[in-house]
């Protein structure tokens, strides 16, 4: 989506734009070098997570082994927030874009095109010859509706699927207010929340029903919820559109109301993405997540309530975590049951508060960033070593999925299939934790 952004910014520039989703086309390096030798960019853009990205430093070496001339430019969570580190990683890459890069990478290529100093760019780090320079932070985007809805056409739109069913997204709002110190998001967005109208949310969803034929949607908002009247007018608008879509969206069970759950459910909506965390209050507020043991326990009852689905999401391996805390976070899931739930294992990402509290305390326990997926121990815990937490992962898993009365609820709905995937799953997993 990010990509997708930054392609529609810069047609309206006036510039010729190709995005290659690798992934979803299922390329290899080699099927990428003809993509490139092909168009034959003056510019390739990339973009990373964390994980991902000595991935994009192949992509780098492969672009410039084509072409040294061509200049390459990366974005995305990562960079954003170790851009010097990037460059000396990478000797391929040219530009770091950080934070929001629309309006930085119009003005990054018109830079390129006429040949201006990228010291006249905001918001970019840049080497000249073996120096690296930076030239601060760009501003954000006040208005979102001025931007230009996403170049879809520039998508493989028929390879996002789940199962036989199309599949879209729609990010409408961007920035966090709240203070969690594992999110690097309102450092990557700022502070201050920023949303398009009710009309350009469905003015865009409308495209992706009646071009692509897409009737199940996610919205990509860290929270969709967090403004309740937005949230209800957008619900509003797509029943007296009569878009007919199904879509899931983020809340925080303390922005989640029984008049808003309800209206997210008329509207369509099936899914909520609810972080839940930890079942210890004490490591709740440790990671200064904002809310109480109680708020996620009426929160839940509210959507079952209005036969909303859920999925609780639950961290393990919290700085200050114990075996007892852990206990305690699985039996909250539990007791929760919440129609799914996911494990995953504490990760200080880069632009985190918690990246910086376990430097500071020697508890990093890897700079491989190929390993931030959060299903490998990354922090080291006092009375717990990196292969038990990872035990306990697993356990989380089977002791949540494997409940009798889990099993024949899903049963009872059909879910057969669900089931399959989910016992596939951990037993894929299991099969790579044992050949570890």
């Amino acid at each position: 989506m990010g990509l997708a952004y930054i392609a529609s910014v810069l047609e309206e520039g006036g510039h010729e734009v190709r995005i290659v989703d690798s992934l979803a086309m299922n390329y290899t390096l080699i099927d990428l070098k003809d993509e490139l030798k092909t168009f034959n960019p003056e510019v390739i853009g990339l973009t990373s997570t964390t994980p991902t990205i000595y991935d994009a430093y192949r992509v780098a070496k492969l672009a410039k082994i084509i072409n040294p001339n061509v200049k390459v430019v990366i974005g995305g969570p990562h960079v954003t927030f170790t851009p010097v580190e990037t460059l000396r990683e990478c000797p391929y890459i040219d530009v770091v874009v950080k934070g929001e890069g629309e309006f930085t990478t119009l003005h990054l290529m018109e830079s390129f095109e006429k040949g201006k100093p990228l010291s006249e760019v905001r918001g970019i780090t840049y080497r000249e010859g073996n120096v690296i320079k930076d030239t601060g932070s760009s501003r954000f985007i006040r208005d979102l509706n001025k931007l230009p809805l996403p170049a879809y056409h520039l998508l493989p739109m028929d390879k996002y699927k789940l199962g036989d069913r199309k599949f879209g997204a729609i990010i409408t709002s961007r920035g966090c207010p709240f203070q969690c110190i594992y999110c690097s998001s309102s450092q990557l967005y700022g502070k201050v929340w920023r949303a398009r109208s009710p009309e350009s949310v469905v003015e865009e969803l409308r495209l992706l029903r009646d071009k692509y034929g897409i009737r199940e949607i996610e919205f990509l908002d860290d929270t969709f919820t967090l403004n309740n009247k937005r949230a209800e007018k957008i619900c509003e608008a797509i029943r007296r559109e009569g878009l007919d879509i199904s879509w899931s969206c983020s809340s925080r069970v303390d922005t989640l109301t029984r008049k808003l759950a309800f209206k997210l459910k008329l509207a369509g909506c099936h899914f909520l993405y609810l972080g839940i965390e930890s079942g210890s209050q004490r490591l709740l507020n440790f990671i200064r997540k904002g809310i109480t043991l109680n708020q996620a326990k009426v929160a839940i009852e509210i959507t079952k309530k209005v036969g909303l689905n859920t999925l609780a999401s639950f961290m393990l391996g919290i700085p200050g975590e114990t075996r007892e805390t852990i206990r305690k976070t699985i039996n909250f899931a539990k007791k929760l049951n919440p129609t799914l739930a996911q494990f995953t294992l504490c990760t200080p990402y880069p632009g985190t508060k918690l990246l910086e509290i376990v430097k500071k305390c020697g508890c990093l326990l890897t700079r491989d960033w190929s390993k931030y997926t959060t299903l490998e121990p990354i922090i080291k815990l006092p009375g717990l070593t990196a292969k038990e937490l990872k035990r306990w992962l697993e356990r989380a898993y089977l002791s949540f999925y494997s409940r009798p009365s889990f099993i024949l609820r899903n049963l009872r709905k059909g879910g057969f299939a669900l089931l399959k995937k989910i016992v596939e799953g951990m037993a894929c997993y299991i099969g790579l934790r044992k050949g570890d």
